[in-house]
């Protein structure tokens, strides 16, 4: 199969993930991806290819369903291919993340559960949607062809309700400490670089600024915070005596501190005045 000379690097960062067979259908596959004009699913990319698909087509289906390779790996091989293209060394890399909900009502559809849908619920009227919760993390680039910056999703994450990993007998882990679990695995896997995540107010947690505190070296928060909010110092160490502190000392809430920099901004300027 003949792809342009453009796809090379993508399939030299994505085919060491699988085996020879699988890779081999996996291109396949990505180079029908580009041709069809319908919906992409196994059978019409088959159909666009036609007799340039050898082999069986059920061996085709395998490579989604029974094929041994990791989602994981591929992410990570994936978001380093963006950052090594888009994002220049040195630079810091523009992570989001966000969940969405995907709709599957059937009965047997595993991880199911009742979400609100964020897109179609007002502050007085709720809409429920039922099917899969995804928490996704993205990169940012900027493409030369457009002006707008483009969020390309490299790692997702499924969302379980609270039944399900009751009933399952698991712990139950929030869309926070699921975007924390994808953040962990951007610095494991992509080293020497450093990371600036941006998410809404549902990742303006104490989990998450906990843990972005605690690489903060290499990892920096962008989020939603309420003006007023009362904020305070990491707990001391336990002396050993009584119950441990949950807290520290109180600092200037968000309003507070946005006025006192704009007067030292200000008391800067004027100094800068006066020396000129």
């Amino acid at each position: 199969m003949i792809l342009p000379n453009e796809a090379a690097p993508v399939l030299a960062a994505l085919l060491p993930e699988f085996t020879r067979p699988t890779a081999a259908r996996f291109t396949t596959l990505l180079a029908a991806a580009l041709l069809t004009a319908g919906r992409h699913t196994v059978a019409n990319l088959l159909r666009t290819l036609r007799h340039l698909a050898p082999g069986h087509p059920t061996d085709y289906r395998h490579v989604l369903s029974r094929a041994p390779w990791s989602g994981l790996a591929l992410g990570c091989s994936l978001a380093g291919l963006l950052i090594r293209t888009f994002v220049p060394a040195g630079h810091p890399v523009i992570l989001v993340g966000d969940d969405t909900v995907d709709g599957h009502p059937g009965r047997e559809v595993y991880g199911k559960a009742r979400h609100r849908d964020p897109v179609r619920s007002t502050h007085t009227h709720t809409v429920w949607r039922y099917g899969h919760k995804w928490v996704v993390l993205a990169v940012l680039v900027r493409l030369p062809f457009t002006t707008r910056p483009w969020a390309l999703p490299v790692l997702v994450d499924l969302y379980r309700s609270a039944l399900d990993d009751g009933a399952r007998r698991r712990p139950h882990r929030t869309p926070a400490q699921l975007m924390c679990r994808l953040l962990r695995l951007a610095l494991m896997r992509i080293p020497n670089r450093r990371f600036v995540f941006v998410g809404d107010g549902g990742y303006g947690t104490h989990e998450v600024a906990r843990f972005c505190h605690r690489h903060r070296g290499r990892l920096t928060l962008v989020s939603k915070l309420h003006p007023e909010a009362n904020l305070y110092d990491p707990p001391p160490p336990y002396a050993g005596k009584g119950r441990p502190r949950v807290k520290g000392g109180r600092v200037p809430k968000p309003s507070q501190a946005v006025a006192q920099a704009k007067r030292l901004s200000r008391r800067r300027v004027v100094q800068v005045g006066l020396r000129v």
